[in-house]
This record gives C-alpha cells, sequence and structure tokens, in this order.
C-alpha cells in the first residue's frame, strides 16, 4: 500500500500555516477561552482544515510554557472529563499584537509582488 504525496498546494499551504499556526492560536484565545478540540473546529472553519490536532496541542503546550498563554480546567457541560481551556497572559497579548503588525507588513509585502506587473518575457535590462 503506498501513500499518495500530498498536492503541491497543500504543501506550500502547510509550509505557509506553520509560520502563523501560533498567532491563529492566540487569536482564537484572544475572542474567549478555549479547550483543545475548540481549535480544531475554528480553524477548519476558518479554511485550515489542514491543521490535524497534532499540531495543535504541543503548540499550546510550547505557548503555555512560554508563558503566552495560561490553562485551567473546568467541567465539561456534557458530563464528560474536565476540559483544559487556554487564555492569553499579557504577554500573549503583546505577542498578538506584535505578530499581527509582522504579519500585516509581510502578507501586504507578498501581495505586492504576486500581483505586480506580468513580466513580458523579456530578459534584458
Amino acid at each position: 500500500m503506498t501513500k499518495e504525496l500530498p498536492a503541491a498546494g497543500d504543501q506550500r499551504r502547510s509550509q505557509l500555516l506553520r509560520g502563523v499556526l501560533d498567532l491563529c492560536l492566540l487569536s482564537l484565545i484572544a475572542e474567549r477561552p478555549r479547550y483543545g478540540f475548540e481549535f480544531a473546529e475554528a480553524l477548519a472553519g476558518g479554511g485550515m482544515e489542514l491543521v490535524s490536532d497534532g499540531s495543535i496541542y504541543p503548540l499550546l503546550a510550547r505557548m503555555e510554557r512560554a508563558g503566552l498563554v495560561s490553562s485551567y480546567r473546568a467541567p465539561s457541560p456534557s458530563g464528560g472529563a474536565p476540559r483544559k481551556y487556554y487564555r492569553l497572559t499579557e504577554a500573549g497579548r503583546a505577542e498578538l499584537s506584535g505578530g499581527r503588525a509582522d504579519w500585516q507588513a509581510f502578507a501586504g509585502a507578498v501581495g505586492r509582488i504576486l500581483t505586480g506587473t506580468e513580466s513580458t518575457g523579456d530578459s534584458t535590462p
């Protein structure tokens, strides 16, 4: 049995997402405290269905160790095991603010290059 290689577009989206997934998670937490499964739902709802739980949980743990988020446990409304919720710390708010500014500058620069005029094919200076 062979595994199909992902399409080039999926690979590109995956690489782009790796650089900003932390900011996406911080932004979602800024809206309200969330637990693990809610992140996957929110990301998929925003068009980022490529993100797996295997990417989310380790990143949340790293952000917690870095002091960007804190966690607490709360009972599950469905009566199951308590859920671990994440909320932003002041350091997380500062990181999100700076990251948003960095993203806007980067996305603007890339957008200008990608939507620039098409080359005429003439390679002479």
